[in-house]
């Protein structure tokens, strides 16, 4: 990209987007193979997800009557577009108390395993090195860590949920219109809603899981970012997972391969946020060092004489500002670098003083 800067024309526009938060959110990707984060954090999110949705069933069965679990239903089969085709959600809740038993082994197994292998992603991508704590501690960390998670997440749920009951609710009681502005407008809730609950996982994710604290502002612009783009993906991939990835040319491994896609383009989006966080205070520092110095400010001591003894700047250099401060005591005056013009050396000749009419 160097010699694109050397362009014409599009040189300080190529300029100008390297300076930018942006590029360098990138470059820091580029510079830790985050295709390769990314292909970790695939693998172990998708050996987790199976075992983490039929807990999550377990729990909701256990704690939900029918009408909150058939919308938890809805919610899983939204959030995950093409997994209630390959997974019998509804068989998951009927046989809650015997899978609850098994998966709840299995996920904590594979929830530390996917916590820490989710945490050393990130601090890659912040250029951390890996904790060095004690197994123990560092497994129950990693298990607060998970519950954390999954407290989050179902308090941002429950809000979702809440949300959208209250909307309906209005809509209902209130009478509006289904065809007008008003209940169109409502019915945008259920969609910041959805953006809302993405977005308070995704600063549990970009904060606690690596053990970094980011600056607020960037922080909350990671999670914006990441919670939109998270939506569009899923109304991208909506169609996809539930059409071309369910004909028969897929076989019996089409919704598996499609959630395999789908989980990849989250991890990196999450690596994309997790860098623009990173990046926060290099932006910054970037910024301040090329304001402009306010009036007033002192110059800078580039062109100004500095003192051979004390360091202190003397003056002006190039002839402009205050004379030398008298030597203290102790201190030894500089020494002149050279004769100056019309005096005698000690050879006893002139040193040069210019041209002069005779010659050599």
């Amino acid at each position: 990209m160097e010699w694109l800067t050397r362009l014409p024309v599009i040189g300080p526009l190529v300029v100008r987007l390297m300076r930018t938060h942006l590029w360098r959110a990138y470059e820091r990707l580029d510079q830790t193979h985050w295709t390769r984060l990314a292909a970790a954090i695939t693998f172990i999110s998708f050996l987790a997800l199976f075992p983490m949705l039929a807990l999550g069933a377990a729990i909701g069965a256990a704690t939900l009557n029918e009408e909150r679990m058939a919308r938890l239903e809805e919610f899983l089969a939204d959030q995950v577009p093409g997994i209630s085709d390959e997974v019998d959600i509804q068989g998951l809740v009927d046989n809650a108390g015997a899978i609850g038993a098994v998966a709840a082994l299995l996920l904590l197994l594979t929830g530390l395993g996917w916590i820490r292998s989710m945490r050393e992603c990130l601090r890659e991508v912040w250029r951390l090195p890996e904790e060095d704590a004690n197994f123990l501690l560092g497994k129950v960390k990693d298990l607060g860590i998970l519950v954390g998670l999954g407290l989050v997440g179902l308090l941002s749920i429950a809000g979702s949920s809440f949300a959208v009951g209250a909307v309906d609710w209005a809509v209902e009681r209130l009478g509006v219109d289904e065809s007008g502005l008003v209940a169109w407008l409502l019915r945008i809730a259920p969609v910041l809603g959805a953006v809302l609950v993405s977005a308070l996982l995704l600063v549990y994710l970009l904060t606690r899981v690596p053990g970094v604290r980011p600056p607020r502002r960037s922080v909350v612009e990671a999670a914006v970012m990441g919670a939109v783009g998270f939506e569009v993906l899923k109304l991208l991939l909506g169609g996809y997972l539930r059409g071309v990835a369910a004909k028969s040319m897929y076989g019996a491994f089409g919704i598996p391969i499609a959630l395999l896609i789908w989980i990849s383009l989250m991890a990196r989006l999450l690596l994309f946020c997790t860098a623009w966080t990173a990046t926060a205070e290099e932006v910054a520092g970037s910024d301040s060092s090329e304001e402009p110095d306010e009036p007033g400010d002192s110059p800078p001591l580039e062109g100004r004489a500095v003192s051979t003894v004390s360091g202190s700047p003397l003056g002006d250099a190039t002839g402009g500002g205050g004379g030398d401060a008298p030597p203290g005591p102790g201190s030894v005056p500089d020494s002149p670098a050279g004769p100056a013009p019309g005096s005698r050396g000690p050879s006893g000749r002139s040193g040069p003083s210019g041209p002069s009419g005779s010659g050599g």
